[in-house]
């Protein structure tokens, strides 16, 4: 479900728990409507801190409570071409929505620029702020910010770490094979 809303309420209703995966820990956060954080990193004390960010009462679970959750962020993680399984909770700003969206549709293996996807939400002249929901997704990999690159096709920065977004630019190139109509851009 998607919502045009910044995350609210205080994450009574969040749950949350860690698992390991290729590119490191995973803290996986769900809420009744589905997951609403994938986060990714080397400590889980800064992962609780950043999630406590959005829902600061978010409680951690058992293992086995977020068993679904740990094992899709594990799937995603090593084959960040498939499609995320589970349901997701998608909360943002109208215009964080709308890139979003536009990220889910950039096939797998291909890269594009941040002036590209402006241009493509109508809003050519946002790079800034296409940067700036790019930064605030808190679904790793499931939005798939990963695939914007500079203007020029260098790699920008990335939310849980060049490397990782280096890594899977990678593993996304070596598996997928992009159709006619999908191509690599670095320009608007």
């Amino acid at each position: 479900m998607r919502r045009a809303r910044k995350p609210e309420g205080n994450g009574e209703d969040v749950v949350y728990g860690f698992g390991d995966t290729v590119l490191g820990s995973a803290l996986a956060a769900v809420s009744p409507r589905g997951v609403c954080a994938l986060l990714f990193g080397e400590q889980h004390k800064k992962l609780t801190k950043e999630l406590r960010a959005l829902y600061p009462r978010a409680q951690p679970a058992p293992e086995e409570t977020l068993q679904c959750a740990l094992d899709a962020a594990r799937d995603v993680a090593e084959q960040p071409w498939r499609s995320f399984s589970l349901p997701l909770d998608i909360e943002g700003t109208e215009f964080q929505l709308r890139v979003w969206t536009a990220l889910r549709d950039i096939p797998p293996g291909v890269t594009v620029s941040y002036a590209e996807v402006a241009q493509r939400i109508g809003a050519p002249k946002a790079l800034r702020a296409v940067a700036g929901a790019c930064a605030a997704n808190h679904l790793a990999i499931v939005i798939p910010c990963h695939r914007v690159l500079r203007l020029n096709g260098s790699l920008s920065g990335y939310r849980w770490g060049r490397e990782r977004k280096l890594r899977l630019i990678e593993l996304e190139k070596g598996a997928a094979r992009p159709t006619p109509e999908a191509r690599v851009t670095a320009s608007p």
